[in-house]
Order: structure tokens, then C-alpha cells, then sequence
């Protein structure tokens, strides 16, 4: 069995999106019908996120921790408890391709890190800084394989190693980077690849400083004369 992990916090307006392309990939005919089980992990959720997750028929866990680290590792450990061989994380504003498991399979890696794209419309939530901000990601970003990136949204890593490496940490932010360094120092093989692709949002504010948001502000700020400091 494959495991799909995705924390999330009132996500209510990306949620489906999220989850029919998770739905997609999960019936890939290249997974011979393996089963997948996905699992939504609702973080101090007060809109419609659960409502939505269950009408699609999708399995949910509730937390009140306001960390995603906290949020991946209960969906991990629920799902490990039901026996899967595979972990793949992603997040609820991002969409899967179809061929997203298929791909971090087929790279036979312990672990697989994979890039994150940007839909073209969704630059348009930066407003007058859209064209900076999608010059600056295209410039600054390896979507490319032997990348260095780390994305809790496009993230595969073996049960077994998973278990080795200790687990998400209870971080606010980061937590995908420290669970990478973690299984690196246990030996695991890493994939650094742009095969499994997904995409994800770019809205300028998130849930968390220093999350993808963060980075995208970092990357056109200077270029317009504005000093961004994280907190």
C-alpha cells in the first residue's frame, strides 16, 4: 500500500483541487492497482476543509497544533499503522500530477525530492510585483534534476526509511529540510529530481514565515528596493 499525507490548515478554497488530482493519480494504471490510501491531516481547522475532505470520501485526523511538522508526522503514523510500504507528502494548495507516485516510484530511491512549479495564473496574486515575482523564481529556481530543494509538497520516502530517520520533527517551518538531513545522516539514497511534478501555490502570504511564500518575497523584494526579514 502507498501512503498520501497532506496536512492542512482552512485550506477550504484548495482542497478539491488538491484532492481530484490526488484521486488521479492514485488510480495511475501504472500502479497496477495497488491500493493508496490518502489521509488528511486537519490542523486548527475552522472552515469547510473536513467537510469538503469527506465528501470526497477522503479519510481525515484531527490536531490543534498549528505545525505543519506535528501535522505530517500524525498523518505519517497513522498511515504506517495501516501497513504502507511508501510515504508521499504533499500539501493542500498544491495539485499532483498524474503521474506523480508513478514517478517517485520508478526512481527505485530510498527517499525522492522533488521540484514544485507555479501554474501561470496564480503569479496574479502578487499584483503589480507579478512579472518580478515570476522572473525572479524562473531565474533563481532549479526545476531540474540533481536540484537541491527540499518541498514538503513533493516529497517520497520509504517506510522503512522513515522510520530509521525518526519521524517529522514538531517544527513550525523547515520541518520537510531537517526530516532530509535526518535521513542523509542515516544513509539513506536521496533522488534530487524534477520527474514528479506538481503545482503548487504562490500566494504571497502563508500559514508560516520562512515557508515557500517567505521565499518567493525574498526573491523580488531586493530587486524593488524592499528589505524582507524573516521572524
Amino acid at each position: 500500500m502507498i501512503g498520501i499525507c497532506i496536512p492542512a490548515h482552512n485550506e477550504q478554497d484548495e482542497i478539491d483541487a488538491c484532492l481530484f488530482s490526488i484521486q488521479a493519480c492514485a488510480h495511475h494504471p501504472a500502479l497496477l492497482d495497488e491500493a493508496v490510501q490518502v489521509v488528511v491531516v486537519l490542523d486548527a481547522c475552522d472552515d469547510d476543509t473536513a467537510g469538503r475532505a469527506a465528501a470526497m470520501g477522503i479519510s481525515t485526523l484531527t490536531v490543534c497544533a498549528r505545525n505543519v511538522g506535528t501535522a505530517r508526522a500524525t498523518g505519517a503514523e497513522w498511515l504506517l499503522s495501516r501497513g504502507c510500504r511508501w510515504l508521499a507528502f504533499t500539501d493542500a494548495d498544491t495539485r499532483v500530477s498524474p503521474d506523480w507516485l508513478v514517478a517517485q516510484l520508478q526512481l527505485h530511491a530510498d527517499v525522492v525530492c522533488g521540484t514544485v512549479g507555479v501554474a501561470d495564473e496564480a503569479w496574479a496574486l502578487h499584483g503589480q510585483f507579478a512579472e518580478s515575482v515570476r522572473e525572479s523564481f524562473k531565474v533563481t529556481y532549479r526545476d531540474e534534476d540533481h536540484h537541491r530543494h527540499v518541498h514538503g509538497a513533493n516529497l517520497g520516502i520509504s517506510a522503512d526509511w522513515y522510520r530509521r530517520s525518526g519521524g517529522f520533527g514538531a517544527y513550525p517551518c523547515g520541518e520537510d529540510q531537517r526530516l532530509v538531513d535526518q535521513l542523509l545522516a542515516v544513509g539513506a539514497h536521496v533522488a534530487w529530481s524534477a520527474s514528479p511534478r506538481v503545482l503548487t501555490s504562490a500566494r504571497p502570504t502563508s500559514r508560516v514565515e520562512g515557508g515557500f511564500a517567505t521565499a518567493l518575497r525574498m526573491a523580488w523584494a531586493p530587486s524593488i528596493g524592499i528589505d524582507i526579514v524573516p521572524t
